[in-house]
């Protein structure tokens, strides 16, 4: 008899496909009321759930005696009670590696674009503004040559170093638990505690995921350590970030400018004060958003998921703890 799968995600067909070939399919079409509702009642028979962006919290999970693992099409997992999950041997997965690449990407674009105002200035040329050759107050700042600090040296500010290093010869300089001597030695990087950093990186670029310990990690106190030019990114989630000590830094113009990829709240209110400074840069939470990408963490979730129910440890289990009960 096949398992039940509930699925909160649309999948391409031939992952949708292989996914009904070994398990019994309820799909939820949208997380608005009425498909909130529906997955509420789709809980109880439920032996996994495969999705992204809905906060799995205990008292939604409860519903759901017979769950024995959780799929998520990400590689943060703080949308997800991990303790609750072990304690109940629920195996949670992530999809790790594949969208690597794609975020850092997204993260050079932002620290191009913010660096050299292009969103600004292609602004003003569309609104027909651009009447003679620009002059000092339109100038950008160079990327080349500058240095790029990354906070959070996993598998993403990896890749950024990369880009940094062999592509615009940035000398980089990182924050991490702890030093790594292999990042040293393929980016020429130097370890530095945070405010070190702070003071001396042109480009401050978060790539942690967010914790407790690193929830606000970036405050008033933060900023100010930071010069009048450094240029500040945030590819990793928004509230590693106290978003209202962040306004008033770009308003005070204590930094220089700030391209944003993720937010405290998202979508982003279109009220956010975020929205009306020229000297922001704001992309949807974009990171892995390319068919390519999102294809293969969808892809790695379903195998995520059908090894778990198949009685397999998943290839990128979050929580051991649950697989060995």
């Amino acid at each position: 008899m096949k398992k039940s799968v509930v699925l909160y995600k649309k999948l391409s067909a031939p992952l949708m496909a292989r996914l009904h070939e070994h398990a019994e399919v309820t799909l939820i079409d949208a997380l608005d009321p009425p498909g909130l509702a529906k997955l509420r009642d789709a809980l109880p028979g439920a032996h996994g759930l495969l999705g992204a962006s809905l906060r799995l919290d205990a008292a939604l999970l409860d519903l759901a005696p017979q769950l024995e693992a959780v799929a998520s099409v990400s590689v943060g997992v703080d949308n997800y009670d991990i303790e609750y999950l072990t304690r109940r041997g629920i195996l949670l997965s992530n999809t790790p590696d594949v969208l690597t690449e794609t975020t850092a990407d997204t993260g050079f674009a932002l620290i191009l674009a913010t660096a050299r105002r292009v969103v600004e200035l292609a602004d003003m040329v569309r609104a027909g503004q651009w009447h003679k050759n620009i002059g000092p107050a339109h100038f950008g700042s160079d990327v080349h040559g500058k240095t790029l600090g990354i906070i959070g040296m996993g598998r993403i500010g990896e890749a950024l170093a990369q880009r940094g290093h062999f592509g615009f010869g940035m000398p980089v300089l990182y924050h991490s638990h702890s030093p790594k001597p292999q990042v040293e030695e393929r980016f020429g990087a130097q370890y530095r505690r945070l405010n070190d950093l702070l003071q001396q990186a042109d480009f401050v670029c978060l790539t942690l995921p967010l914790t407790a310990e690193t929830e606000r990690l970036i405050g008033a106190q933060e900023f100010a350590l930071m010069g009048p030019e450094t240029i500040f990114i945030n590819i990793s989630r928004g509230k590693v970030v106290d978003e209202a000590a962040l306004v008033e830094a770009l308003q005070q113009r204590t930094i220089r400018a700030a391209g944003l990829d993720v937010f405290e709240r998202e979508p982003l209110p279109h009220d956010s004060p975020l929205l009306r400074l020229n000297n922001v840069v704001a992309t949807p939470h974009i990171g892995s958003a390319t068919h390519e990408t999102r294809e293969a963490m969808a892809e790695c979730a379903v195998d995520n998921l059908l090894a778990a129910l198949a009685g397999q440890k998943p290839k990128n289990l979050v929580n051991p703890g649950a697989w060995m009960q």
